[in-house]
């Protein structure tokens, strides 16, 4: 039930965002609509004015969003959501899953995977629904528009994404997932979590963003997995289910996918079909889209 306090947080979160923040917002907004129109007409290479039309920029404006937000240009930014980028992506991903596995993978392209290390709750305390369980939460601006941002005593616990107006559903989606753990709203005690997650300067191995996966044990196994996919890379679901040693199990790979309740950090999106299409995404496709050209953008950079 959405209590008084949780009605009145999102006009006062919006006074109390600093300018940045709020330019974060309206960036992403922008891109959005870009990216809505890139993906319907990619096939057709349209040009830059069209796209700014899209967006409701000038060219010039968008070029400069784009370069700010992604470090493309929106032609190379149109260029990383084109099936034949996502099949390069793909190209070797089971060896790139090994490689993971087998020896680690090093360099700047795992930077964002390394700051990150994880436990599992036991299989007991998932089936509890959370019970016991005091989970803080805060809305948070993000390059993917407005992040939801949970993190229990262990670690992070949740990660999810809004469209403006769709806060509190999205908040929902969440809490149905741990129904029985009590959940306090405390922008301030989240505030460390977003900031590690989204500024790539708080990427650091030697002091790594602490993340605690609450799931079935099948579930857990997969999204271990993700966080064995490099940034800039991608895999498959049959990938997936043959590196947990389930390899019928694709359709149920899937679903745990789709389950995965900490987006972005475990990188569900970094998973796609055999073809190359981007299949969906529990957060939205076009967000996925946003994600893999943002990273393009980040790997080009590094």
């Amino acid at each position: 039930m959405m209590t008084t306090a949780m009605k009145s947080m999102l006009p006062d979160l919006q006074l109390a965002k600093p300018s940045k923040q709020g330019a974060a917002l309206r960036d992403y907004d922008s891109v959005r609509r870009a990216i809505g129109f890139i993906s319907e007409q990619w096939r057709t290479q349209p040009t830059i004015e069209a796209m700014a039309d899209a967006a409701h920029l000038t060219p010039d404006e968008l070029h400069h969003l784009f370069r700010r937000w992604a470090g493309l240009t929106p032609k190379d930014f149109m260029q990383a959501l084109t099936l034949d980028h996502a099949k390069r992506l793909l190209r070797d991903s089971a060896s790139v899953l090994d490689a993971a596995y087998d020896s680690g993978l090093s360099g700047p392209g795992r930077l964002h995977d390394l700051f990150v290390t994880h436990e599992a709750m036991s299989p007991g305390e998932w089936k509890k629904g959370g019970e016991g369980m005091t989970l803080r939460y805060g809305f948070h601006p993000s390059p993917f528009g407005m992040a939801i941002v949970i993190a229990s005593e262990r670690g992070l616990a949740g990660l999810a994404f809004a469209d403006e107006g769709e806060e509190m559903p999205a908040l929902a989606d969440m809490q149905r997932r741990w129904p029985l753990a009590t959940y306090i709203e405390s922008f301030a005690e989240a505030a460390p979590s977003a900031k590690r997650i989204f500024d790539s300067s708080q990427w650091r191995e030697d002091q790594p963003l602490r993340v605690v996966l609450i799931g079935t044990d099948f579930e857990v196994r997969v999204w271990e997995t993700l966080l064995k996919i490099p940034m800039g890379r991608a895999t498959t679901y049959s990938d997936v289910a043959c590196k947990i040693s389930s390899p019928k199990a694709s359709r149920a790979v899937g679903a745990a996918v789709g389950r995965n309740p900490i987006s972005f950090v475990v990188p569900c999106h970094r998973v796609i079909g055999k073809s190359g299409a981007l299949t969906g995404y529990h957060w939205g496709i076009t967000r996925k889209r946003a994600m893999l050209g943002w990273e393009s953008g980040q790997a080009a950079g590094e």
